[in-house]
Formats: structure tokens, sequence, C-alpha cells
């Protein structure tokens, strides 16, 4: 068998730390005690790990909640609630030790029961990318009260990483297997995890408190007592709040792109763009197949012609980022770096638009409500597409307006972005296959397109040895950039600004969102 330790893993994290110092490391000592003030914007429309999948909730949630695992800048598994693990030789078998002694916050123990409740139920019910996941596991079973093992139907080789915090939160058994609809328990408004910080309060519209895990299994940590996210809806007085001193840490999209660049140069400011890795955030614009003029891939491609995406990258986000070529981004495993990206080409687009017939019916277009930048991103492609002849109906809503249209299929054109898990698998896949057509979440197949083709591509390519896996995604990219079941639009970047004094707040590939683990403010 394969084995990994827990001495082995924590070899590596230290490796890690070596090689690649983290977002605000310094050589001092860690030392307990202080608040962390941190932006979130959007609100989260909640903050029950797995039951809800916007960003800011995982930000959130993440330092409440844990997985089996975390994972390394590079996407190695390190210990978390699991303190070691084997895997087969043939990759057929997963066994994992847990950590003794780890308590969810209302004080009762975590088990491997809990862990399989988790999974064979709680998340194949409520998680749709982790869903997907478990559709190449067998069984799940807890072998004794710290050891659970995962048979598999066949090997998948990004297993592991489908087990940190965002993909596969451990949730109390005695709190959801009550016969009850998960998502109306009255928990899920004081969400119960085994996490660094405990849920204390959430004053809608104005902060979400957390507190120090006194009885966390790790000891020593968590270092910093609270933690607050402050919502502040408007850009500029999320920015004025950081210069002020409001708050202490921006992540990554927190504020306008045109403030990146001041903010960052404040006395006393860091920056870094690290804590994506395992993201890889890939924007795109979902285009509504099932509805006509949609339904016609020559429609989809001229959208692509029409759209300027350099002007974008370069005026909208103010040089930040890389205009995508097509499903899987530059940062991604089995990239086609030699696929071509649609360049931007109205008289193309217009000819396209002549070939079927398009009369000029009107398309309704949701921009993404996450601030200014991506309002006047949807104004700079509502330009565009009027340009070669296309009518726009702009429909304006908050987030939860956004994810409720877009999970009912209201919609023609609609923003959004798309982590990607570090393998198509995990968090590409998802966008594309069949299976995955369902109205009522926002992240799986919300387009509706359907080619049976790419569902084999996307099945061979979760399974095949390495070897295989790059010619099945080069093959399945190729088709979808002829195909155009989305408007591919930028590879985004967020820099994370925050004070310098705020020590080791990015140390994993997911960065805020399970930093204040290690993280210490200077005092």
């Amino acid at each position: 068998m394969r084995k990994s330790t827990m001495a082995v893993a924590a070899m590596l994290a230290a490796a890690v730390s070596l090689g690649v110092p983290a977002a605000g490391a310094s050589a001092a000592e860690p030392v307990k005690g202080g608040i962390a003030n941190v932006v979130i914007q959007p609100e989260p429309p909640g903050l029950v790990a797995g039951m809800f999948g916007n960003a800011p909730s995982q930000m959130v949630a993440g330092n409440i909640y844990e997985g089996l695992v975390r994972l390394s800048p590079d996407l190695k598994p390190m210990p978390s609630l699991a303190e070691s693990w084997e895997i087969s030789d043939d990759a057929m078998t997963y066994t994992f030790k847990l950590k003794a002694g780890v308590k969810f916050h209302d004080g009762k123990p975590m088990t491997a029961d809990d862990v399989v409740f988790s999974f064979d139920k709680f998340l194949r019910t409520l998680h749709v990318r982790t869903r997907g996941v478990l559709t190449h596991v067998e069984k799940i079973e807890a072998l004794d009260p710290l050891t659970v093992r995962f048979t598999m139907k066949e090997a998948f080789s990004p297993m592991m990483t489908a087990l940190e915090v965002g993909s596969g939160p451990i949730v109390p058994k005695h709190v959801y297997d009550n016969g009850t609809d998960y998502k109306m328990n009255p928990a899920n408004a004081t969400p119960i995890g085994t996490g660094p910080y405990k849920f204390e309060k959430w004053e809608k519209g104005s902060f979400i408190h957390l507190v120090r895990n006194a009885d966390y299994h790790e000891p020593g940590l968590p270092y910093l007592d609270e933690l607050y996210y402050h919502v502040i809806p408007d850009g500029a007085a999320r920015a004025i709040a950081y210069e002020t001193g409001k708050v202490d840490v921006l992540p990554g999209g927190s504020v306008e792109n045109f403030d990146v660049e001041r903010l960052s140069k404040l006395p006393g400011s860091c920056m870094t763009t690290k804590g994506w890795e395992f993201f890889s955030p890939l924007s795109f614009m979902w285009l509504n197949n099932r509805n006509a003029p949609l339904d016609d891939k020559r429609f989809r491609q001229a959208v692509m012609y029409a759209m300027d995406r350099d002007f974008a990258r370069e005026v909208v986000w103010h040089g930040l980022g890389k205009v995508a070529n097509g499903p899987i981004a530059s940062t991604t495993k089995y990239h086609d770096k030699d696929l071509k990206p649609y360049p931007y080409d109205p008289a193309k687009a217009k000819a396209l638009l002549k070939e079927m017939g398009y009369k000029g019916q009107p398309v309704r277009l949701l921009p993404l409500p996450y601030g200014e930048t991506w309002l006047r991103w949807g104004e700079a492609v509502k330009q565009n597409l009027e340009d070669v002849g296309i009518k726009v109906e702009t429909v304006a809503t908050d987030v939860p307006g956004w994810n409720q249209k877009l999970a009912q299929w209201d919609y023609d054109i609609g923003f959004t972005f798309i982590y990607q898990y570090g393998d198509p698998a995990l968090g590409v896949s998802r966008s594309y296959i069949t299976e995955q057509i369902s109205k009522g979440s926002p992240w799986n197949n919300v387009e509706g397109y359907s080619n049976p083709k790419v569902d084999d591509l996307f099945a061979k390519g979760a399974v095949a040895p390495e070897a295989e896996r790059p010619g099945i995604y080069k093959e399945v990219q190729k088709i979808l950039v002829e195909d155009v079941p989305v408007a591919w639009l930028t590879e985004l970047e967020f820099p994370t600004i925050y004070r310098c004094k705020v020590q080791n707040l990015v140390t994993t590939a997911i960065g805020v969102n399970d930093g204040f683990l290690d993280a210490w403010m200077e005092k």
C-alpha cells in the first residue's frame, strides 16, 4: 500500500513553508491574541459548508468547518481531520485515520460516523461538485470510531484533492441526520463545525463574528481571538475602511480593480496573488442553450467574436488576469495552450448572425452583482453585442436574485466565474456534462449543453491512467471551443491586500479561505 503519514505530510508542509514563504510570513515567533477585521464581499447567502457554494460563503465557512485534508500551494494533501491515510496500490481503497479528541463546536465528539454521513448523505444530496466525485465511490465505511474507508468503483485521480474543506466539509451527524430537509434545519442559522473558529453572531448587512475555538484539536491554535467579517456593499467604502484602519484584510475581489495598486502601496500594506492555486477562477458567461437564438451554435460563436476581451482585461480589470482560450484555465492541469482564443472580430460576428437569419430578437443579460467592476464589465459586453446588431436587455439583481435566476434557468446570458479545483474532473466537467443539467443550482450545467461525445470524454478523463488524460482533455477542449456552450472571458487574478502585521495569512492553496488557522497579529 502507498502510505501517507502525519509525519510525512508535516515534513512536506515544512518544506513548502521553507521553499515558498507564506504571505506575511516573518521570522518572529507567533503570539496569541488580537482581532482580525476582514471585508466580505458580497454578503454570503449562508454559512453552512457544502450547502452554499458561493465564494463568500466558502471564505467564511472554511474557518468554521474542516475537511479530511488541507492542500499545500502545490496541491499536495496535508493532515487536517485525518492525521494519516493509506491508498491501495490500485487506488481502489482510501483508508483514513482520524485525529482523536476532535470535537464539534457544540462539544460533541467528531467520529467516523460523521465522516460517513457527511459524504454519503449530506454532501451527496447538496453539493453538486462533490456529488460528481461520489459517483466514483462504491461505498464509505466506518471501520471503527476513528477509521474511515472509501472503496472506489474505479480509480479516480483527483480523489485526495476533493477532500479539502470546500469540497468535503465534515458536518455533525447528530445535528442533521434527523429525517428533515437539510436546508430547513434550524442549525443552519448557527453553523457547527470542528474548525479553529466558532460562529458567534451574524448581524445581517453589517458583520459576521467568529471567535476562537478554545477546544480546538491542534494545541496552541488558532492564535487570534476573534474574526470580524465586515459587510460593506459599496466598493469605495470598502477601500476607505482599509485606508482608515477599520479593516485589516481585503480578500481577493473585495475592492475594485482600479484601487488595487493604490491600496497595496499604502504604508504598512502587503499584497499577494497566492492562495488561489486550487481555485484557478475562470470567468465566463452562461449562454442558455435552450432559448432561441442561443440554441444556434452560430449565435454563440458570434457572441465570442463580438467581445473585445483584451479591452475588458486592460480597462475593466486593469491588466489583471489573462484572456481565456477555452474551458480549462492555463493554471489547471491539462490546459491546451495551443488552442487559439476567439479573436475580436465584429465583422465575423455580423456574418454569422446574417447566415443564421437572426432577426434582432432581444436577449436578457444578467450581470454578476459583485461590485462596480462586474457591472462595468456587463456594460462593456452589452455595448460589444449591440455593436454587431444583437439587442440586449440588462436585468439587474442582487446576489440572491442572481442565484435564483441562474438556478431556475431564467436568463439568456449570465455572468459567472467558476473555480476549477485543480483538475478538470473536479471543476470543469460539471459545467458541460449532461448529467449535471438540473434545476436548483447555479454551479452545475446551467446552460443546458448536451453532447454525448463530450460526456464520454469527460467520463473517460476522470478515471483514465495519467498518461492518457492529457490527450482526452485536449480532444474535449477542441470540441467545446467549436460548440461554445458558454462564452469564456478571463482567467481571473484576485490580489489579497492586507496589513503586514497580519502574519501567515496565506499558507495553503485556498488562501484566506482557511488561512486564519495559522494567522497571527504582530503587536
